[in-house]
């Protein structure tokens, strides 16, 4: 079956998906419990400025339709911190403005990674599957890293992925661009505005 056949045969919901006949999505937010205060920070934030109102609306319509959150979070180094105690700190920062309106609520879950990709040395597989998980929707930060690297790690595991454009962040736009065409062209993503989710 050719590509153009294949997209057009999966009409409407979810960028070309129809929920119906396909799997459970998940919502995965990256990396947007943060401090700001590592390397590139003052390159990532203006972007992450328009992102945060992007994602809160992402997450305002997921949990209305009961579509299961996934906050999947560098730990940024501090091993003995859990997910309350990365939170309590991005909030106490000085850009908690970034963080408070994206705070997780009671049903969503967690899970904290040290590398780039959402699936390396985490349980977030195993969680994918006990949940009868196989879409996901990336958002989140930063698009030409983390993003990048998950879309890669979850097509390998043969999860379908969707990625609003206006819901990641980056530090570099040339290379955001390319990131998202590289996930769209090999692995299959279906990248599309927001708007485009769960209408």
């Amino acid at each position: 079956m050719s590509s153009v056949k294949y997209r057009a045969g999966m009409s409407d919901r979810l960028c070309g998906w129809n929920p119906a006949r396909m799997g459970k999505t998940a919502l995965i937010v990256i990396d947007m419990i943060n401090t700001y205060d590592h390397p590139d920070a003052e390159l990532l934030l203006p972007s992450a400025e328009s992102v945060v109102p992007v994602v809160a609306t992402l997450l305002k319509r997921a949990r209305q339709r009961d579509v299961p959150v996934i906050y999947v979070n560098d730990n940024f180094g501090e091993w003995r911190s859990h997910h309350g105690e990365l939170l309590d700190k991005a909030l106490s920062g000085p850009h908690a403005h970034l963080v408070e309106p994206l705070r997780p609520d009671g049903s969503s879950l967690f899970v904290v990674k040290a590398r780039h990709s959402i699936f390396f040395e985490t349980p977030l597989g195993y969680l994918l599957s006990q949940q009868g998980v196989d879409r996901l929707v990336l958002c989140g930060q930063v698009t030409e890293q983390c993003v990048l690297y998950s879309s890669l790690d979850a097509h390998i595991r043969h999860l379908r992925v969707t990625v609003p454009r206006d819901a990641v962040a980056h530090i570099h736009a040339d290379l955001a661009d390319a990131a998202l065409r590289m996930m769209e062209r090999n692995m299959g993503a279906r990248v599309c505005d927001s708007d485009e989710l769960w209408d």
